[in-house]
This record gives C-alpha cells, sequence and structure tokens, in this order.
C-alpha cells in the first residue's frame, strides 16, 4: 500500500527528470554547435568594474546567454590592461578563457614597455567603437578647431589639453594632432588624470586650454552648454553630434576610434579558434547585441579573422610610433 500511495510522486518526479534531460541535450546540442562542446566561457575585464571593459564583457555575457550558456565574468584592473593581460597568457592553450581588450591596452603595452605583449594572445574579433571629442570650456575664446590649431602652432606649450590616463587614447589623439600640423608631439602640454570627472574639472576650471574625453562620456556636458565641441575623430560625423565636424573636416588629417574586442590565450586550436570566431560573429548580429549598441552608443565595429589580425598590427606600430615621438614609449 506505502509503494502504491508513492506511485503518483515516483510518476511526477520521472516525468520531471526526463524534461530536465531533454532539455539538458537540447542545450548540449546547441552547445555543440556554436560552442566547443558545452564547456563554460569565461571572460576577463582586464579593469575595474564599471569602466568601458567591464560594460563590454557584461554585455557579451547577456548576448552570448543564448548560444553559449551561462559564461562567467571577472575583473583583474591594473595598469591599463597590462595586469590582467600578464594574468591571462597563464591561460596558454585554454580555449574557454576571453579577455576584452582595445586600443587603451595597445598604449598601455607601450608606454608601461609591459613584460607580456598581445603575440602572447590569439586575436578574435574588434567588436565596438567609440570615438573622442575635442571641446573647449563654453566661455573660451577659442571658437573653432583652427583657432586651436593656430595657438598650437604659435606656441604648443602653452596650450594644454586635459584627459584621462597618461598614454591612453586621449594623449595618442593629442599627439597625432600635433604631429598633423607640423608639431612636435613630444612638447605636447598634456594634464593626465585617472578619470574622467577630474579631467573635466581641470578644464571647467580653466587649467586647461582644451578637453578631451569620449563622446559619450562627454554628451552630457555638451547638452548642458557647459562645453563647446570642437571636432569629432571619426571619419564622418556624428548622428550625436551632427553640427560637429570631424577632424579631418577642419583641417587636421587624423582619425581615431577607441575600439575594443576579445583575444583569446595564445596556443589554442585552429578549430578552437574558428568555433570562438563564429560565437562572438553570431552574437554580434543577435537582437540582444543590437540593441546594446543603441542603448550604450557603441559603435558597430565588427571584425574578425586575417582583417582583424592586420588591423591589430598596423594599430600597435600606429600607437608605438606617436607614442614614441611624444617620449613615452
Amino acid at each position: 500500500m506505502r509503494w502504491r500511495s508513492t506511485m503518483p510522486y515516483a510518476a511526477a518526479a520521472l516525468v520531471a527528470v526526463l524534461l530536465v534531460a531533454t532539455t539538458l541535450a537540447g542545450r548540449g546540442e546547441q552547445a555543440d554547435a556554436g560552442f566547443l562542446h558545452g564547456r563554460q566561457l569565461r571572460l576577463m575585464a582586464p579593469a575595474a568594474p564599471g569602466g568601458g571593459w567591464d560594460q563590454t564583457a557584461r554585455e557579451m555575457q547577456a548576448a552570448l546567454r543564448e548560444t553559449a550558456g551561462r559564461t562567467e565574468v571577472y575583473n583583474v584592473a591594473g595598469a591599463g590592461g597590462t595586469i590582467g593581460l600578464s594574468q591571462f597568457a597563464r591561460y596558454d592553450g585554454d580555449p574557454t578563457q576571453v579577455m576584452v581588450f582595445g586600443l587603451v591596452m595597445v598604449g598601455a603595452i607601450e608606454s608601461d614597455d609591459a613584460p607580456v605583449r598581445l603575440d602572447r594572445t590569439t586575436p578574435l574579433a574588434r567588436l565596438t567603437t567609440d570615438y573622442e571629442v575635442l571641446v573647449v570650456p563654453a566661455d573660451s575664446p577659442i571658437r573653432s578647431l583652427a583657432e586651436l590649431t593656430d595657438r598650437m602652432r604659435a606656441d604648443l606649450p602653452s596650450v594644454s589639453f586635459s584627459g584621462g590616463s597618461a598614454g591612453g587614447v586621449e594623449q595618442i589623439l593629442t599627439g597625432l594632432i600635433a604631429g598633423a600640423i607640423g608639431a612636435d608631439p613630444a612638447r605636447v602640454n598634456y594634464v593626465a588624470h585617472s578619470g574622467g570627472g577630474e579631467a573635466l574639472a581641470t578644464l571647467l576650471s580653466g587649467r586647461a586650454t582644451a578637453g578631451v574625453s569620449g563622446v559619450s562620456e562627454m554628451m552630457s556636458q555638451i547638452k548642458a552648454g557647459t562645453v563647446r565641441p570642437l571636432a569629432v575623430s571619426s571619419a564622418q560625423r556624428l548622428p550625436s553630434l551632427p553640427d560637429v565636424p570631424t577632424l579631418r573636416e577642419a583641417g587636421v588629417d587624423v582619425e581615431l576610434s577607441n575600439w575594443r574586442g576579445v583575444v583569446a590565450p595564445d596556443g589554442i586550436s585552429p578549430e578552437d579558434e574558428a568555433a570562438l570566431e563564429k560565437l562572438i560573429t553570431d552574437m554580434t548580429a543577435s537582437a540582444a547585441w543590437r540593441q546594446t549598441l543603441e542603448d550604450r552608443g557603441w559603435g558597430d565595429a565588427t571584425l574578425t579573422g586575417p582583417e582583424f589580425e592586420r588591423f591589430l598590427e598596423d594599430e600597435q606600430r600606429r600607437v608605438a610610433d606617436v607614442l614614441a615621438r611624444m617620449g613615452l614609449a
């Protein structure tokens, strides 16, 4: 009688087990097709939580949920990403590890003479891009980029730029601008800061002539009218700032994007590399990722394969050259 009384519960439990097994099998088949036989993916953000690399890793985590299942994001902060890079190099041959990186890391490797470089990784994809904007305080007598560059040509050290960390995107951009107008990049008066708020405070206090920052970071100040944009570093005018010329339109032959991408460890097999690239390119075509780009204001810059490898090599050469001319490499 006791056995009979438990039969409905046992049957229900058996059905539940079968349903779970069927679901897991289906997920396993999906993972086999799209991601390295179901092994869990770990995403390193080589920076503190809240920054661009951390945001990228966590948005990837959400967009990959349907194809890769559960993924893990972890942070290793410090030295422009080079501390994370040195730890990431320990995962040689492990295709379950992916690290977010970008132009900032390229600059940090050169300016810090980092012992571990990007040749210890497997490039997978460029994902997004964000552009820089050159601004002056709203009450500045400088009304255009031409007026600013005239001052730079006349007396470069007297023109100070407020921006982010030394060797970062903002300082690289100021060096490129100086070189493009025939000035010495090593004489650029750049005031480095650890955060955007500090850089803005320096600019608005009058202790800097101009400021350089990411468009998404500076947009609220532009809309509030506290700063006046002079030019953006993109190839074409940006929809968010349609009245602001590009550097090239304003007579300075420079283009620079603060791109972000992902790498795998060195030593993974060609098959695993191809599987990871497909996983990521499929992610960039997903509705979830497209919504992320819109919400974050990031540009779609998806690039993989040999084209991405050539792009990365070109960026490393360009950054090394400008930082050397600025005395930072």
